[in-house]
């Protein structure tokens, strides 16, 4: 008995700590477009981008230096990245450069 409760309890701990809460942000890409094309988040928040479209796309940071690109996602593939300083990013999709989306980190 002990030993299941602890087990469980490392798990939950994991879990909380990887960012797989159900209210993390998300954004879909899904028909050539990131949405919600603009999302306000806290610093020290985690955005995972979901690919639901039948085609490959990326998530690029627009600013030079970037501070983050993915590789191409596959449909079902997921990109995280977490947003520790205030300011405005944009992003697009470094193989459909009209499709572009905003993150407000303050």
């Amino acid at each position: 008995m002990r030993t299941r409760i602890a087990a469980w309890a490392i798990c939950a701990l994991l879990s909380a700590t990887t960012g797989t809460r159900a209210d993390a942000p998300q954004v879909t890409i899904d028909n050539f477009a990131f949405t919600p094309a603009e999302i306000t988040v806290s610093p020290g928040t985690t955005v995972t981008w979901l690919n639901r479209d039948d085609i490959p796309h990326t998530v690029t940071d627009a600013a030079d230096p970037r501070e983050f690109k993915s590789a191409p996602l596959d449909t079902g593939d997921s990109f995280s990245h977490l947003f520790a300083t205030p300011r405005t990013y944009r992003y697009f999709c470094s193989l459909h450069a009209h499709m572009q989306g905003t993150i407000v980190v303050r």
